[in-house]
């Protein structure tokens, strides 16, 4: 190699390289390293570029700046043609030929190479800004060659008396060559005119160009990621700049600002091959004889219709799917892990031999080159592999969660309604939430599960190499950890379950704590409720405790360990005749720290993929699940009557499926059977179904509709393909604008809508709303009352222009004048033509039906016309002042709803769009943040533990010290080949990349002569014991001061939560709450900590390092100064970026979730109108924009790690550079170098840590940010206490209302307006009016749900604004609108506080009828199931009466707690009513009059307003009264 470098510099072979020769840099080293790389890379990356697509769509664009550099770039290429012409004719003697053709060459071809790729980018979507700013920079490069070049010739060829023509000629040509670099900046810096119409880099797309530094930005940029871009822009992810740069300046503030999926990551092509998959698996089956599981067919059109029976069925397997789908471009990526990890073993081998090299001067020169250049390639090439790496797996996961989440989806939708009927809602979101991303996390551990076991049988073939077979001591000792680690790990694992179910249960808690909030504030129950969560949490706590301490215990084993092994190594190896020297003593440490690692992570893959098989076996058991099979459930054949819309025949429905016994689904819908033996129902007629509370006619709807499981003959349904109109009884809103509920889908038609809306009676509630139907309800459409819930619903239906509606009691929850004219105007009106089958306790309205079913206990007992079926059930109620209609007299203004129901009043006339997504907070995050977590964990806490830190540190790096020391203390004559090992003692080295592997070089082993051993062995030992005293203390410190975080931030969440202002809770969705104590606290209890701890590791080893590197190096600061500028550069363009993309994904997946919970609270309508194929579209766009949010994310980490890593290369490669340097000019301490040495090659990858540390941390600060808003700035209730009241107050009931304002939020118009009236003590008030007259508002006063804005309550002539809310509310009752019952017991649920004995409990239940159904049901601790879905919605409104008659309050309210009871049942309870609370206070707000026809007096509310009060006697006489009018409304 020297002699080869000889000839072709013309110099010595003793110094064939010299870099410095009179007083300049050497011309021979100038034109090889100055001159040939910086051309070599200008041509490599130049050639990147050359695959550019072109844009055909230029428009009108004046670009002369790329035309200089094109011809500045031709010219220099010509420029150095003509500097080799002189040298082959006049050979000077200086001159070498070969040197000057080869160096020339290669400047020329890089010239041709760069002219090409500017000629490429001038026809591209670049050439609309300046191109990128990187191959400017490399055309700086060469410029210091240049200028060495031409004072070298001043110096060798200027100084005698006659100048050389071939001289001046030379001189000449590197004087233009600079002037053409001149032109080429010049042509740069001139702008480019803006053009109109911006050409596509990715025209297939028509997308905006992806990699552009002009600066012009469009009103809308949507570049597609990757998709056409050359292999040097996928490397260095340069695609990426222009998002990073938007995110930079704060312009991603919407998920649409992101950038497009490439193609192989769209959800539609992704699903696409997944079902390709599946149906080929699905065919085999087939093939094999099997019968195929209806999974099959998940991707079979919106009519589940096609799929196949489900006798002895064989599953598809999902795993195996996926394998076929995406398994070999999986598996191929092992092949990156593999070449990446053995190139990172490359580091440390070349490394050795540098620093060889550097202790010795019999090495030549050219070594040193080579190993520097290795170095670079080593690590340059495993930097670009591994980062590949990461970046294809994360998209593997992508398309993977894709595939998944689809299948979960499409699955929801076609499953059979019984066997849905197992599973809660809250489980079907786990599958698509934590059971998936579990699943997709395998996708990193199946690589580890491998490469683990590849690294740790390489460092034992070294560590046997170094100290021989006492390396098994060692060994055996570290295998100890294995099963230490295991029981560790066990126990965690054991702990983190335990830890899970107390947060479900917690989060179980919080959900219907937030569902009921209205109930639990009515009763004062916040108490109750908070205590039992506060139980939860405890439990929780401990487990996280025990999870936290074991966690310490880890981190403390791992610090120690590797000490214990390498001590007993040592003294084995002493014990078997050997002599220590520093050598074996650094390659040991080194090689065990390395066989901690895998030993260390091993257990935690094995979980990881544990977990995986877990997950996946839950959604496969999902996915397995019988679908509703419309083909065996419906009769294909003709009716045996053409009129025929319907017919039933001697069949059998029940909600649990076929095979099982309905034992097993008493808890989910009661053991009610359905049992018709023979129904047939006429095209166009209209059908009414009476019966008790519970006889089934719900029931009955469901079996029309396919949600039950059917034996028997089949179900004949007219005109089945195109569905049902359904309104359910309990009216099912989605979370968007009135309209968009309407419509359903369906195309807006005008007219026709006009005519829905004006049937449904909403035309005045949506001409109130300033946005009108535009309006957006919230969730469960929480800002409509239930009688406009109903009507959104109905009208839904009604626009759909189905055959067959289906009525679930849409008369419920409206007045007798809505009810009537929904019967006129929508029912018999617009739904005139239609078959209608229409169930509700309303009887009054059923005069005009076609026929009617009486039905009881899941039976049709008789059929029948009108006038023989009513008498049967309960004679319509008798109206007084029935002939007395004088319709053309009731002024127009009381013959329609005048006022939207009190929740709707709160919507915001200002802006009635609610704030459907969560406010994404912008900027980093507040300093006021962390001064919270600082408080929260205590400030003495805190202190120590940023102490143990420092002291920990301290430690480390002075026993690092120590050993450098050694070194230097040893013999020059054994200290050849060791410098190197110094890089032991920096652990995070050696433990956190491959670079820590050891050659092993020492062919012998050197006496230890003088010195003394054991002396250096013990101080180290003892340092090393104070390090781990340090690092244990640190663990359990900082253990327990975030637990004490968490505990004390859950507590001032939750007590905040509890005293919100019930504004509160209906504007803000329940999911953004739960979310503060579900995601967030996961995030403040487990995540939060595990990163700080990280990040302050990071930084104190990065302070350590700091100190070590100046103290040991001090100039290398001239390289680290440049590192900090570009780093700082890099971190801050990062960490903007990544914040805005991570709030983004946070943002665009809760929507996922909702959607999916919204589609399963509403699978029978959506499957009844036909819309599941819809439904899967939506699911899908809202998944891309996610996924799209997601890749941006995770990319945007890989572009950051890129860059780190190309740092990292440049700083071996100076580092390097220094080490040959320092071998030429003989300067510094081998010890303190080598150990500065080692620490600078660490510095990156902690510099890398410390950013993601950092942006992770602060991500996770993001979760304290959110719940500490909700610890100060939600609005609270009054808590004040302004008088003391006697216990039995109000003894009398009396209660006055004077000059009463009210209004939801000070912005909104008045909801009670100057309200005064007076109640004496006993009397029976009955309180009527339309809808959003103000009723309900009254109650909410009373109650001070809402406060006052003017005006007074007396209770026994006590201001009840000066009496404490807990004594006031609890001194008084209330039925509530909405039954609301939490899952639990029925003694939970009457009694949660058991102030009550059994007794007492059954006495209550037999005065509400409901003593034989609880009976039935298996007694007082029978469970209710989710919010009491075993009980139909009349027996909620029951018990929900029999809690309020356990109260024996003075003052009792009932706001139309009887809606969905018969008219029998209703007169059985009004009777109880008025037994129990004989000489109690009653206000009853209700829609059927005749229930309050017999109170003292009627109130009749209008527009906020009392209108009338007085008896009903006087009100049913008086002229033109509303109350009259309400009368005449309810008979028609």
């Amino acid at each position: 190699m020297e002699e080869i470098l000889a000839k072709l510099c013309g110099t010595s072979p003793i110094d064939p390289l010299p870099v410095w020769v009179h007083c300049n840099v050497g011309h021979c080293f100038n034109q090889l390293f100055l001159n040939i790389v910086p051309h070599a890379i200008l041509a490599v990356i130049s050639a990147c570029y050359i695959g550019i697509p072109r844009s055909f769509n230029f428009g009108n664009v004046y670009r002369p700046g790329w035309k200089y550099r094109i011809a500045a770039s031709f010219l220099l290429a010509g420029l150095f043609i003509l500097d080799i012409i002189p040298v082959a004719i006049w050979r000077q003697e200086l001159d070498s030929l070969y040197l000057e053709i080869l160096t020339s060459g290669i400047a020329t071809l890089a010239w041709l190479t760069h002219c090409l790729a500017l000629f490429v980018l001038y026809k591209s979507p670049y050439s609309f800004g300046r191109g990128p700013a990187l191959l400017l920079i490399l055309v700086f490069f060469p410029i210091p060659s240049l200028i060495i070049t031409l004072v070298w010739h001043f110096q060798t060829e200027m100084n005698g008396q006659h100048l050389q023509p071939v001289t001046i000629f030379r001189v000449s040509i590197i004087c233009l060559q600079l002037a053409s670099l001149l032109l080429y900046v010049i042509g740069y810096i001139i702008p480019v005119a803006y053009r109109q119409d911006f050409g596509a880099i990715n025209d297939n797309w028509q997308h905006e160009p992806l990699i552009t530094d002009s600066g012009i930005s469009a009103p809308i940029w949507q570049g597609v990621a990757e998709d056409g871009e050359s292999w040097l822009s996928r490397f260095s992810y340069a695609w990426m700049n222009p998002l990073m740069k938007r995110g930079y300046q704060w312009m991603l503030n919407r998920p649409q600002d992101v950038c497009q999926l490439p193609q192989q990551l769209r959800t539609a092509r992704v699903r696409e091959r997944f079902y390709f998959c599946w149906q080929k698996k699905a065919a085999l089956i087939q093939a094999d004889g099997e019968t195929t599981s209806s999974t099959s067919d998940v991707r079979s059109n919106a009519s589940p219709s096609s799929e196949c029976p489900h006798e002895t069925q064989k599953s598809v397997h999902l795993l195996a799917v996926l394998h076929a789908a995406f398994g070999l471009r999986y598996y191929s990526l092992g092949l990156l892990k593999l070449a990446g990890s053995l190139l990172g073993f490359s580091g440390p081998l070349l490394l050795n031999l540098l620093v060889s090299f550097m202790e010795t001067c019999q090495e030549p020169l050219s070594h040193g080159v080579l190993y520097a250049l290795g170095l670079f390639a080593g690590s340059f090439l495993g930097a670009i592999l591994c980062n590949q790496f990461s970046y294809e797996v994360n998209k593997m996961m992508l398309v993977v969660r894709t595939a998944v989440i689809s299948t979960i989806y499409q699955k929801a939708l076609r499953v059979s309604g019984s066997s849905l009927a197992g599973f809660t809602t809250g489980e079907i979101v786990n599958f698509m939430s934590t059971d998936t991303d579990r699943l997709i996390n395998f996708c990193y551990s199946f690589h580890e599960l491998w490469s683990l076991p590849v690294q740790f049988a390489i460092t034992l073939y070294l560590l046997y190499q170094q100290v021989g077979i006492a390396f098994l001591v060692g060994l055996a000792l570290a295998l100890l950890l294995v099963p230490i680690n295991k029981v560790i790990a066990n126990r965690i694992m054991e702990n983190n379950k335990e830890m899970l179910k107390h947060k479900d249960v917690r989060i179980k808690l919080m959900t219907e704590f937030l569902f009921g909030m209205r109930v639990i504030k009515f009763y004062t129950w916040e108490q109750h409720f908070g205590t039992k969560v506060y139980a939860c949490r405890t439990k929780e706590l401990k487990s996280l405790r025990a999870i936290k301490y074991l966690d310490a215990v880890c981190v403390y084993l791992w610090a120690a360990l590797p000490v214990v092994v390498s001590i007993s190594i040592f003294i084995t190896y002493v014990l078997l005749g050997h002599q220590l020297s520093a050598a074996k003593v650094f390659t040991a440490l080194a090689l065990v720290g390395m066989l901690i690692l895998p030993l260390n992570n091993f257990p935690w893959v094995l979980n990881g993929i544990l977990e995986a098989k877990v997950s996946l076996d839950r959604i496969q058991h999902f996915l397995e699940l019988s679908d509703q099979n419309l083909d065996t459930y419906y009769s294909r054949a003709g009716p045996s009557d053409p009129s025929s819309a319907l017919e039933m025949h001697h069949s059998t429905f029940s909600w649990s499926p076929a095979s099982q016994g309905n034992a097993e689904q008493q808890l989910t819908r009661g053991s009610l059977q359905l049992s018709i033996q023979d129904l047939l129902v006429a095209k166009g007629t209209l059908v009414g179904v009476v019966g008790k509370v519970g006889c089934g006619k719900s029931t009955l709807l469901a079996a029309i509709t396919g949600e039950l499981s059917s034996s028997g003959d089949l179900v004949y349904v007219w005109n089945l393909e195109k569905g049902f109109g359904l309104a359910s009884q309990e009216p099912w809103i989605q979370f968007t604008s009135i309209r968009e509920n309407i419509l359903f889908g369906k195309e807006y038609d005008a007219r026709f809508y006009q005519k829905v809306v004006e049937a449904c009676a909403l035309s005045d509630d949506l001409n109130i709303l300033p946005a009108g139907d535009q309006t957006e309800v919230g969730e469960n459409g929480v800002t409509l009352s239930g009688g406009q819930k109903a009507r959104v619903a109905l009208a839904r239906a009604v626009y759909q222009e189905k055959e067959i509606y289906l009525l679930d009691d849409p008369l419920a929850a409206v007045d007798a004048d809505v009810a009537n004219h929904l019967m006129q105007k929508c029912i018999l009106g617009i739904l005139k033509h239609k078959t209608r089958i229409l169930c509700t306790h309303r009887t009054e309205f059923l005069g005009k039906a076609d026929i009617l079913l009486l039905m009881d206990n899941g039976k049709i007992l008789k059929t029948g016309t009108p006038s023989e079926i009513l008498p049967l059930v309960e004679a319509a109620p008798e109206l007084r002042e029935t002939d007395k209609r004088r319709k053309d007299k009731i002024p127009t203004e009381y013959s329609q709803e005048e006022d939207v129901e009190p929740e709707e009043e709160e919507t915001n006339q200002a802006n009635c769009l609610l704030n459907r997504e969560e406010e994404k907070k912008e900027g980093a995050v507040a300093f006021q943040v962390y001064k919270v977590y600082w408080l929260a964990i205590g400030s003495c806490l805190a202190f120590s533990i940023l102490l143990s830190l420092l002291l920990m540190q301290a430690s480390r790096n002075i026993s690092d010290w120590w050993l450098s020391n050694w070194i230097s203390s040893l013999p020059r004559a054994e200290n050849t080949s060791v410098r190197n090992l110094s890089a032991l003692p920096s652990s995070q080295l050696l433990l956190f990349s491959h670079g820590g592997l050891i050659s092993p070089v020492m062919a012998s082993t050197p006496s230890n002569g003088s010195l003394d051993v054991n002396f250096y062995l013990t101080v180290y030992g003892s340092i090393a014991g104070a390090n781990s005293v340090f690092t244990i203390l640190r663990a359990f410190l900082f253990a327990y001061g975030t637990i004490h975080a968490a505990t004390i931030i859950h507590t001032r969440l939750l007590r905040r939560v509890m005293k919100a202002t019930m504004t509160f809770f209906d504007t803000t969705p329940t999911g953004r709450i739960l979310n503060r104590f579900s995601s967030d606290m996961y995030c403040v209890d487990d995540s939060l900590p595990f990163l700080l701890n990280i990040f302050l590791a990071n930084v104190f080893g990065l302070l350590g390092m700091l100190v070590m590197i100046t103290y040991g190096l001090p100039w290398i600061g001239l390289v680290l100064l440049p590192l900090a500028a570009i780093y700082y550069s890099i971190q801050s363009y990062y960490r903007r970026t990544s914040r805005e993309l991570k709030r983004l994904y946070s943002l665009t997946l809760s929507p996922i979730y909702t959607h999916f919970s919204e589609t399963l609270t509403g699978l029978s309508t959506i499957r009844a109108t036909r819309a599941t194929e819809r439904f899967e579209t939506e699911n899908q766009l809202r998944l891309e924009l996610n996924q799209r949010c997601r890749f941006a994310s995770n990319t945007a980490m890989q572009w950051l790690d890129i860059r780190l890593q190309m740092i990292g290369v440049a700083v071996v490669t100076a580092i390097a550079g220094i080490a040959i340097i320092q071998h030429q000019r003989k300067l510094g301490d081998p010890g303190l170098v080598g150990l500065a040495l080692s620490y600078a090659l660490s510095v990156t990858n902690l510099l890398s840590g410390l950013i993601s540390s950092f942006t992770q941390t602060e991500t996770m600060m993001v979760s304290v940010e959110r719940t500490e808003e909700y610890s100060t700035d939600i609005p609270i209730e009054l808590q004040d206490e302004l008088i003391q009241v006697a216990p039995d107050w109000p003894s009398q009931g009396h209660i006055e209302f004077q000059q009463v304002v009210l209004a939801y939020r000070p912005d909104l118009p008045n909801a009670l307006d100057g309200v005064t009236f007076t109640i004496y003590h006993g009397e029976k008030i009955g309180i009527v009016g339309r809808t959003g007259s103000g009723k309900s508002t009254l109650f909410l006063a009373l109650f001070r749900m809402v406060e006052l804005r003017a005006g007074q309550i007396l209770l026994d002539n006590i201001n009840s604004c000066s009496v404490g809310l807990k004594k006031l509310r609890s001194r008084m009752a209330i039925i509530p609108q909405d039954p609301f019952l939490f899952s639990g017991t029925v003694r939970e649920n009457l009694d949660p506080q058991g102030q009550y004995t059994d007794a007492d409990l059954y006495q209550v239940l037999e005065q509400c009828h409901l003593q034989e159904v609880v009976t039935e049901m298996g007694g007082l601790d029978r469970e209710l199931g989710e919010r009491g879905k075993s009980l139909s919605v009349g027996q909620r409104q029951l018990v929900c009466l029999a809690r309020a008659l356990l109260t024996q309050a003075k003052v009792l309210c009932i706001d139309e707690a009887t809606a969905s009871v018969d008219q029998k049942t209703d007169r059985l309870l009004q009777q109880t009513i008025r037994q129990q609370f004989a000489d109690k206070t009653v206000l009853t707000i209700a829609h059927r009059l005749n229930t309050i026809l017999d109170s003292d007096r009627v109130l009749v509310m209008h527009a906020g307003k009392v209108a009338e009060l007085d008896s009903p006697d006087v009100l049913s006489k008086k002229q033109d009264s509303l109350f009259q009018h309400l009368l005449h409304s309810g008979q028609q």
